[in-house]
């Protein structure tokens, strides 16, 4: 199962001038710019009822703390990526490569230069979302 953690890099493909969003749904800008057009263009005699305009705003407020929301969770969900990896350090892990093989080792270190944290075991950098079982390493005795 691979995890997508673009959001953590940065590379969402909008801007902030853009009216619509990657998945092609409407963004703040393009709902506020709809919004002044049709308050602008309304028949003077017939105004907007005051009640449709209050759902407009609280409907833009409401999408406002959605997308506040759902960037606090990537960025919970990231932070947790990245502790449950520094976690593994010193650990054994087992993964399955991309032959099928199982391959078990300790994990020597972490790197959080990609999208998913990554473990450097044995001389193998295996992703965090590929690791299969981690054990506690037995120290040894002299």
């Amino acid at each position: 199962m691979s995890i997508d953690t673009s959001y953590v890099t940065g590379t969402s493909g909008t801007s902030g001038t853009s009216t619509t969003a990657a998945s092609g749904d409407l963004d703040k800008q393009a709902f506020l710019n709809l919004l002044v057009t049709q308050l602008r263009n309304q028949d003077p005699s017939s105004p907007m009822d005051s009640s449709q305009l209050m759902a407009q705003t609280t409907q833009l407020t409401t999408m406002e703390k959605l997308v506040e929301l759902s960037d606090t969770s990537r960025e919970s969900f990231a932070l947790q990526m990245r502790v449950a990896a520094s976690s593994l350090v010193g650990k054994q892990v087992s993964w399955t490569d991309d032959a099928g093989a199982a391959h078990t080792g300790t994990a020597e270190s972490v790197s959080f230069a990609g999208p998913v944290p990554t473990v450097s075991v044995d001389g193998h950098d295996v992703p965090l979302d590929v690791v299969a079982a981690v054990t506690e390493t037995k120290p040894t005795t002299p």
